[in-house]
Order: structure tokens, then sequence, then C-alpha cells
């Protein structure tokens, strides 16, 4: 099963350029509500609420969202110790951040070796701002396949009913 997951943070902006700024503050919290749902059961049915309110005058708006829906609630799929970090690509563009910064500024200056030795020295030192992986211990059973439901290994999720 090919799994992917697109970013919350982006999705909600491309989504709220499509709406008037009075109507912003209401759709934010709207599109929280689903992907801060406990369980995929709640996140659809706050997906649907989102477009019932949203469609009828911003289509735009409710296409944005609608279109990536599975994609969007992927991380359901996943140990839900990994779920803060998979809902959105912020981290890597943050550190890639100062990267870029530098080497716009530097552009036909340097050499490419000079230009790949500032790239690793600049990501060395964002490094050490990282935070630890939670739940660490469940990436082997990603890469090996194993299923989960709701954050929750399913066959540990059978077990506890």
């Amino acid at each position: 099963m090919t799994r992917s997951q697109r970013c919350w943070v982006h999705k909600t902006a491309n989504i709220l350029n499509k709406l008037p700024k009075s109507q912003q503050p209401k759709a934010k919290a709207g599109l929280q509500e689903i992907w801060m749902a406990a369980s995929r059961k709640e996140a659809e049915t706050a997906f649907s609420r989102f477009l019932t309110v949203y469609r009828p005058k911003y289509p735009k708006a409710a296409d944005c969202q609608e279109k990536d829906q599975d994609a969007l609630l992927a991380f359901f799929d996943f140990p839900a110790e990994h779920w803060i970090h998979i809902r959105t690509t912020h981290p890597i563009e943050s550190t890639f951040a100062t990267v870029r910064l530098r080497t716009a500024k530097t552009r036909g200056c340097v050499s490419r070796e000079s230009i790949l030795a500032m790239v690793f020295m600049r990501v060395k030192s964002a490094e050490r701002r990282w935070l630890k992986l939670r739940g660490v211990a469940r990436l082997a059973e990603v890469i090996q396949g194993v299923s989960f439901k709701d954050g929750v290994r399913e066959d540990q999720e059978k077990v506890a009913a």
C-alpha cells in the first residue's frame, strides 16, 4: 500500500487564500478541527461539515480541500506517535530556509565546492535544534508495512476490543 501525506500547513494556507479575510478565522478553526481529530471517523465528519458550510458560497475553497482528502488524512494510517511529525513538512522547510537564504545571496560568486561546504555547515548548525523523532521504535513496523488504524496497530486494536 502506497501512503503519502500532504502538508496541513500548506493546504490550510491554500484554502484560506480562496476565502475572504472575514471568513478565514472561522475556516481555519474548521480545518484545525479536522487535523486535530482523534480518529479518521471524527476527521471525516469534520471534513464533511467544512465542505457543507463552505461549498455553497466558496466552491474553490471547498474543491481545494476535497481534492486531497485521502492524502490529508493519510496520517491516521501511521502510529499516533508519528502524527506530529507527518502532518506538516514545515520542519523540513525551516531547516532549509537558512540554506536557501545564504545560497541565494552567494549565487555565482563561489565555486561548487565552497557552496556545498557552506550548505553542509548550515545544515549541521540547524541540526542542533532538531527535535528527536517520537515513536522511533515504531519505524521498523512502518517500514515492514504493519497496518495502523487511527494511530493504533490493527492487531493490537483487536486484542484491546
